[in-house]
């Protein structure tokens, strides 16, 4: 429901099934991440990289249990920003939608020059932001089409990541361990492995164009979160078994690197692919929540301006995709990804406190799994490196400020 500062704006249309949902969820997840995070992973955690990844898994699946519970109360465009407007504050519903805009910008511009620096890494510095134009056309011809091309590309990284699993030589023997592994660097590790799960919630800035959303969308956020967690626990045994802890620590692409040599193009194609459809789905997400913020007066009302001819965003697709590209092209992927994940990480937080706020009569998941997501957030944060906390407190300030110069003059005139 919107604001009394809110505009009129055109609605969404219920175009599109479960399948398509839980598509763009797995490509989401099924990015970039999966195919970098595990020398960085294994080198923090040792042999205690399992343990990351399950701790990872759960605050994931925590958020992931807080944000279909609000998915079901509110099926709107804009996840947690919409959420967390109407059950905490018009103040905190900002801050929602400015770390995920933000966050996700970044990331974007992250994937898409990862992308590029598979490719063809002389020239990623143009490939990049072609990228992002490529996958924004496609996201205006209508979320039908985006998710259509999103289950297409899950299915094919799921398939070569199974193939990668099965191929393995089970069992192996695993020789070497890092040394120096403490606990602080096994919670280090489950924030930088957190990375390649975050994804999901990108299902639930789709609210509005969901068939019978209270239904499908819980069930397609857990579903498809379960499924990636038991996928890379497989695939972290079959990288250890293939390369031993020293070769994944080594090893800049380890999934590659775990695979016969004839069959590493094929693996860099594949990673290419998942990169793209990762930053398809994150640019969906972007114009999203950022029509539903211009839609609630929050974000210029031009954003919310919808192509009648495929029920999409069109002038929040463009924008968001420019900023995206002039990112890519002034900023380095380290202070993409830090920035990134400050943001994203604070906006489910935000999205947990909304949760905690609902009446028992509206809760269909105990209070404690919020709380428990809430804490494992904030200590997520805590635990990345420095310059990324340093980050995300700079942007949540920038965010407050324009909070306060926007909003003051608006309700004057109310």
């Amino acid at each position: 429901m919107l604001t009394r500062y809110s505009v009129p704006v055109a609605t969404l249309k219920r175009t599109l099934g479960p399948l398509g949902a839980a598509g763009i969820g797995l490509s989401a997840m099924l990015g970039a991440g999966v195919f970098w995070v595990w020398g960085p992973v294994v080198e923090r955690a040792g042999p205690f990289f399992f343990l990351a990844v399950f701790l990872a898994g759960v605050i994931a699946l925590l958020n992931a249990l807080s944000m279909a519970q609000l998915a079901f109360l509110s099926p709107v465009a804009g996840g947690a920003y919409a959420y967390a407007k109407e059950h905490v504050s018009p103040g905190a519903g900002f801050l929602a939608g400015w770390f995920f805009v933000i966050g996700k910008t970044a990331s974007a511009a992250a994937v898409a020059l990862i992308a590029a620096t598979y490719l063809s890494p002389q020239n990623a510095s143009w490939l990049a932001p072609t990228f992002i134009a490529i996958l924004s056309v496609i996201n205006m011809s209508g979320i039908r089409s985006t998710a259509l091309v999103a289950t297409v590309i899950a299915c094919i990284v799921i398939a070569a990541l199974a193939g990668v699993i099965i191929g393995v030589p089970w069992p192996a023997e695993t020789v070497g361990t890092p040394d120096g592994t403490r606990f602080f660097g096994v919670w280090q590790a489950a924030g930088l492995m957190f990375f390649a799960f975050a994804g999901y919630a990108r299902m639930a800035t789709l609210g509005a164009e969901v068939k019978n959303p209270t239904i499908v969308l819980p069930r397609v956020i857990v579903a498809t979160l379960v499924a990636v967690i038991v996928l890379y626990s497989f695939l972290g045994a079959a990288l250890l078994a293939a390369l031993g802890f020293e070769g994944i620590v080594r090893s800049a692409t380890p999934v590659i690197d775990s695979v016969p040599e004839a069959w590493s193009p094929v693996i860099a194609g594949v990673a290419v692919l998942a990169s793209l459809g990762s930053l398809m789905t994150i640019l969906t997400g972007l114009s999203r929540t950022s029509y539903a913020m211009a839609g609630a007066g929050d974000m210029p009302a031009v954003l919310a301006r919808i192509w009648s001819r495929t029920s999409s965003p069109v002038v929040a697709d463009i924008s968001t995709a420019l900023v995206a590209m002039v990112l890519s092209l002034t900023l380095t992927p380290l202070w993409l990804v830090a920035l990134s994940s400050a943001s994203v990480l604070s906006y489910y937080a935000l999205a947990h406190l909304a949760a905690l706020r609902l009446h028992s009569s509206q809760r269909r998941i105990p209070q404690w799994v919020s709380w428990c997501g809430l804490v494992g957030c904030v200590l997520l944060v805590v635990a990345l490196p420095l310059p990324s906390v340093a980050t995300g407190v700079i942007v949540a300030l920038v965010g407050a400020g324009i909070w306060l110069i926007v909003r003051k003059p608006v309700q004057k005139m109310g």
